[in-house]
Formats: structure tokens, sequence, C-alpha cells
């Protein structure tokens, strides 16, 4: 038989228990922290001694309405599929994936003042050819390694136009890497059958996805490929309609 604890200790354990809702989201979104909230909303729900209940009616009520609204943002944070993604352009404009449906993408994660920086002409090239046979390129500016894409929109703009004559599509400045990776790139390191290594992070700047025509992630290239090596895929998506 389960003997009543002293009112006073039994809140200040269901306080200490519940105590990580006042920390940070990257706490709160993690399995293991999870897995604790799931563990106290099952305690919660089973109730307590009437001894208990004058002082944790509130309080249950609050922690389930707060678990479930962690819940939701937790999962609502994935995209389903390549077409449900948003970003912004680097002018600040929305950019919707849907818009992609049907087209052969090719995402890359770019900087401005990388070893491999000069692959932006390649890419261009790429975009001239092939961008009237629904073909096109979203370059991704990223300052994560070793800080080589430090300007703002308007610095990266001016470097990409007047330096390479880039003309294809260059979105917001993202992190591809860690508690603040864009949903784009989230996307492509999980829906990528290719690692690159023991881990699906992105290694280097100018890292490259291809997606076909159904917005299946088809491949994934490592930063020493060049755009030219990924010519000979491009234009076997399109010679199948993007049938594998």
């Amino acid at each position: 038989m389960w003997s009543s604890p002293s009112t006073s200790t039994a809140v200040t354990l269901i306080i200490i228990t519940i105590s990580p809702l006042a920390v940070s989201k990257r706490f709160v979104s993690s399995t293991l922290n999870l897995a604790t909230l799931t563990a106290t909303t099952r305690l919660l729900r089973t109730g307590f001694p009437s001894l208990l209940a004058p002082h944790c009616n509130s309080l249950r009520s609050s922690f389930l309405t707060t678990t479930a609204s962690i819940r939701t943002f937790t999962m609502s944070t994935d995209a389903a599929t390549f077409y449900d993604l948003k970003t912004k352009t680097l002018d600040g404009k929305d950019f919707d994936f849907a818009e992609l449906r049907g087209k052969v993408v090719l995402i890359v994660n770019v900087a401005s003042k990388c070893g491999f920086t000069s692959q932006y002409k390649g890419l261009e090239e790429i975009y001239q050819r092939f961008k009237d046979q629904n073909v096109t390129i979203l370059g991704f500016p990223c300052n994560q390694f070793g800080g080589q894409e430090p300007g703002g929109a308007e610095e990266i703009a001016t470097f990409c136009s007047t330096t390479y004559q880039v003309t294809f599509p260059i979105m917001e400045k993202v992190d591809v890497n860690g508690n603040d990776e864009s949903p784009v790139f989230k996307y492509l390191k999980n829906n990528s059958s290719k690692t690159l290594g023991l881990f699906s992070r992105i290694k280097w700047n100018f890292e490259k996805f291809l997606i076909d025509q159904n917005g299946k992630v088809v491949h994934r290239y490592n930063s020493t490929a060049s755009p030219e090596s990924i010519i000979p895929e491009i234009e076997k998506l399109l010679a199948n309609g993007g049938q594998n």
C-alpha cells in the first residue's frame, strides 16, 4: 500500500519533475527530454492521493496543456515531402518549394571566400545550359565552415553577380548543421542515401544535393565533386523524366 508523503514533500517532487518546462527549446526537443515529459505526463494522469488534489489539480492541468503544445511544435517542424519545404530568398522574399514540382533541382551550400568558391562558375554554366529544360539550382550561403561567408545579403548578392555573373537563385543565409539548421538541409540530410562518413552532417562548403522531378533526393556530392561531374546525372534524369 502506497503511503502518503507529506503535502510539502509531494508538491516539491512534482515541481522538480516538471522543471524542464522552463528550459530552452533545444532541451525540450531532444528524445531524452520528450521521454521525461511523457513519463511525467503519465504520472500526473494517474492521479494522486486525495490529500494532494487541492495542490496539484491546477498544476496538472497547466502541465498537460504545455506538454501537448510541445509535442505539436516538435512534430510540425519536419517537412513531410520536399515540396512542403519553405525558405526565403536572399532579398527576404518567401519561397515555397511547391514551385519546384516537376523540376530537377541542385541545392548547394555556398560561400564567397572558400577554396571551392570557383565552383560558382561551373554551377552557373549548368544553369544556363539546362534552365530551359526544367532544371534549376538553389544556392544557400552559409558561414559555418571557417567563417567563409561573413557578409550580409547585399554583399553576397554583389559578389555573386559581379565576380561570377550568377543568375541562378540565391536563398537566404542559413546554418546547415546544428540546433539552428535550416529545415531544407535537415530534410536533405535525412533523405539522402549517402551520408559521407559516419554522420550525415554537412562537412564543408559546396556540398551538393540533386533532386529529381518527383522531389526525391537521388544524389549527394561532397565538396570536391565538380559541377561538371554532375551533368551526366542531370541528363539521365531529363532523359527518363524522373523515373528511376
